[in-house]
């Protein structure tokens, strides 16, 4: 684990600032451990200030996945957590002395709040939930698609602590009217060309729901940088696109904002399932928002081998778009029967389920564990992948092939 202060990372970040705007690696860079998928095999790993060792996608913006033995527990470490921006250059460092996150637009108040504004001005709220890219697992889609071929890891559970974004809009006096609030980072393009990214959401939702913050505490502990220090926006039970980093200002708007990291950037074909048929285009389209369930084998990893005739012990983890998960099971004979996992503590119906369970193999050669969750309305995940062409929304039954003797 790294411990640097919070001086000490700014320090780090700047000085490696030449070597992200020159799109290098930071950190001498290893080998990520070989998957099953040709594409998502031998990819490096790299560490950046404040981070462990993690798998490399983009340094221009950084992109670095979290490795999937972090995912046998429920609560992910700061220095592991995922990372992703979307433009170029991101904030190195943040001077509280003159950062201040403002309130503007259709407010008969606004408001330019300091980090100890937040912390002293607001009512002190908490959330366990998890941050997951909205193109998590995109690099398995079939046939492919464009953008970042990310594995299994850009995601990531963690308690947030911060301010009610609906106490902050409160304080500022939404006016009559008023359809979205829209969120702006330090994060600037670099060329006029690229558009700036700025997310939207809806003024009924925000008021209907206390557990979307402004968070500027993770796990305990200040916002690493590269995850939105001094202060995020967190949308429990959404994708993290809405997250958005290093916020800097949220102004309230009379319409809906479809500017292009709402139109035509984030969109799932609109129907029940978000899915056309493997490369098609939908005809029309909405943004995209609740996660899927999903489950997850973490230990052991895939290729181990493991004894015949003995106990081996499965973890992992299991989540949704805030129903919270109600049962996990496992096959190991192609899905004709399946067996429970034990359950770990509740955190919340945002936040990961930890899971574990034994399995004895009764004889040697290739076995194939397949994992699947069910939430508490009955939501599961699909024997077969769905499609559409931003490689969103995956939530197949996962596996692990291991080696058994």
């Amino acid at each position: 684990m790294l411990d640097l202060s919070r001086r000490d990372a700014a320090k780090r970040l700047a000085r490696f600032g030449a070597l992200l705007a020159a799109g290098g690696l930071v950190g001498a860079p290893t080998i990520a451990p070989a998957q099953d998928d040709l594409v998502l095999a031998r990819r490096p790993l790299v560490r950046y200030p404040e981070k462990t060792d993690l798998i490399l996608l983009t340094s221009r913006p950084p992109q670095l996945e979290t490795p999937m033995k972090y995912f046998d527990r429920a609560i992910t470490p700061n220095e592991a957590f995922f990372v992703r921006y979307h433009v170029f250059p991101i904030p190195l460092e943040v001077d509280l002395a003159t950062w201040r996150l403002r309130v503007t637009g259709r407010v008969d108040r606004p408001l330019e709040l300091s980090l100890d504004d937040l912390k002293t001005k607001f009512p002190r709220a908490a959330v366990t939930a998890v941050n997951q890219c909205s193109g998590n697992s995109r690099g398995r889609f079939s046939p492919r698609v464009l953008g970042g071929q990310w594995g299994d890891g850009a995601m990531g559970n963690a308690e947030w602590v911060g301010a009610r974004l609906k106490d902050i809009l409160t304080a500022a006096g939404v006016r009559q009217g008023s359809v979205q609030a829209t969120f702006d980072g330090l994060d600037k393009p670099a060329f006029p060309s690229v558009p700036d990214f700025v997310k939207s959401l809806d003024i009924a939702r925000i008021m209907e729901d206390p557990d979307i913050l402004v968070a500027y505490q993770m796990n305990g502990a200040a916002l690493p940088m590269l995850n939105g220090y001094p202060a995020r926006l967190v949308v429990p039970g959404w994708y993290a696109t809405y997250w958005v980093k290093n916020l800097s200002e949220i102004e309230v708007v009379d319409q809906v904002f479809e500017k292009f990291w709402m139109k035509p950037g984030y969109r799932i074909p609109d129907n029940a399932c978000g899915c056309v048929q493997p490369g098609t285009a939908p005809a029309r389209t909405v943004p995209i928002n609740r996660m899927t369930v999903r489950s997850f084998i973490a230990s052991p990893v895939p290729g181990a081998r493991v004894p015949v005739g003995r106990p081996v012990t499965l973890k992992g983890i299991a989540f949704d778009g805030g129903y919270g998960v109600q049962e996990v099971q496992l096959s190991a004979d192609g899905g004709t029967t399946w067996r429970r996992a034990d359950l770990g503590s509740d955190l919340g119906r945002y936040s990961f389920r930890e899971w574990t369970a034994t399995w004895t193999p009764a004889q040697a050669g290739p076995a194939r564990v397949m994992v699947r969750a069910f939430n508490r309305i009955g939501e599961s995940q699909g024997r077969e992948p769905l499609w559409n062409p931003a490689g969103y929304l995956r939530n197949v039954i996962e596996h692990i092939d291991l080696q058994v003797g």
